[in-house]
């Protein structure tokens, strides 16, 4: 059996750098990612700035892998704001079986390569992926 490598273009590595350091001071924003299947490349599909995470959910295929790297606004009990990166992994069951084998095939990769400690496990669609869903993964409630 061989083994597929999805490759990660340049200029992904550089959005995904570029996201990664832009200063936000409110709201979350994200980063979609989609594994071109025919090429074996990684595609950007879009950026959002201070979208909702119901908003976000209705953006997503709901029968497609995506990767979305979300900088995700947490409010603390002192007033302060942070905005720790999230690796949401949008696989929704309804995918095609072979995209999502690559799909997970390539998370680590791409993990590794956004710097991106926390996954989220998104397999639900649009009514799995809410704040409540979000916060409770990260446990800040």
């Amino acid at each position: 059996m061989t083994s597929l490598t999805v490759d990660i273009p340049q200029a992904i590595k550089d959005s995904l750098k570029k996201f990664r350091f832009a200063r936000r001071s409110a709201g979350h924003a994200a980063l979609v990612i989609k594994i071109n299947k025919a090429q074996l490349i990684m595609e950007e599909v879009e950026q959002f700035d201070d979208i909702s995470v119901e908003d976000l959910a209705e953006e997503l295929p709901e029968n497609s892998p995506r990767y979305v790297v979300l900088s995700y606004e947490v409010s603390h009990s002192d007033g302060r704001k942070s905005f720790p990166l999230v690796l949401l992994n949008w696989a929704p069951t309804t995918s095609e079986t072979g995209l999502l084998t690559l799909h997970a095939s390539a998370l680590l990769n791409f993990q590794n390569t956004a710097g991106v400690s926390k996954v989220i496990e998104m397999r639900d669609g649009p009514d799995g992926l809410t704040t409540e869903a979000i916060d409770s993964k990260l446990g800040s409630h």
